[in-house]
């Protein structure tokens, strides 16, 4: 397999479920690729075989050339893959910072740490003692965001990062996005806003009913292509 990433007929089960059936999917490094569908089409679950929340066949997953399906969350964390999921999941009981450092004990060598993030997101250098779960959701997200960053990965996998956010906050976050992919890192985005998903990345992946309905460059595809392959008619 080539590419920084590649996936090939990867399936994913929730015990007897099936939720993917058979995913090709593929990645060059400094890459922004959205991941469109509609809610159980298999975006999530595609995001969760990559990093290894979800056990996917060890031969499906190549990162770099290595095979790493299946492989323990934390060990894939540490050869460069990074998630900032569904619903932040941040630690409760920790402060905004502590949160911050918690993405940093990978020690991975790279740009990314506090300094760097409060410059990135200056309301987490004002909140930075503040327990994370007392900031607004958009500023959650943001730590979410940062956290993932100071583990310095090559691939960051951006899961639902607009969802339940007021545009302005959107545009915020996505405003950050070229500082983030400035310096070659490659980002996967799921995303429920098609224009928005569109308008910030490369490449478009479309599922539906955890196959891939609809694949290929952002800027040539039409917006009667994607809502066919997004609601299957």
């Amino acid at each position: 397999m080539t590419g920084l990433l590649a996936a090939r007929d990867l399936r994913a089960f929730y015990g007897d479920a099936q939720a993917l059936f058979g995913i090709d999917f593929t990645l060059d490094p400094g890459e922004l690729v959205a991941i469109i569908g509609a809610n159980g089409a298999g975006k999530s679950t595609l995001l969760k075989c990559l990093t290894g929340l979800v056990r996917a066949p060890r031969e499906a997953v190549h990162f770099k050339g290595e095979a790493i399906g299946g492989l323990p969350p934390g060990e894939i964390v540490r050869r460069g893959l990074a998630m900032v999921p569904e619903g932040r999941r941040l630690f409760p009981s920790l402060s905004v910072e502590e949160n911050l450092l918690m993405g940093g004990l990978t020690r991975r060598p790279g740009p990314w740490n506090l300094r760097r993030l409060y410059t990135l997101f200056p309301i987490l250098a004002d909140k930075r003692k503040d327990p994370a779960t007392s900031l607004s959701g958009g500023q959650q997200q943001m730590v979410a965001l940062g956290r993932a960053l100071m583990s310095n990965p090559e691939l960051l996998l951006c899961d639902e990062l607009s969802l339940g956010l007021a545009p302005i906050v959107i545009r915020e976050i996505y405003a950050a996005m070229p500082a983030i992919t400035g310096e070659g890192m490659t980002v996967v985005i799921v995303e429920q806003d098609v224009t928005m998903a569109q308008r910030v990345s490369r490449r478009i992946y479309c599922l539906q009913e955890g196959r891939v309905s609809l694949q290929g460059r952002s800027d040539a595809l039409s917006r009667e292509q994607i809502s066919r392959a997004y609601f299957g008619m």
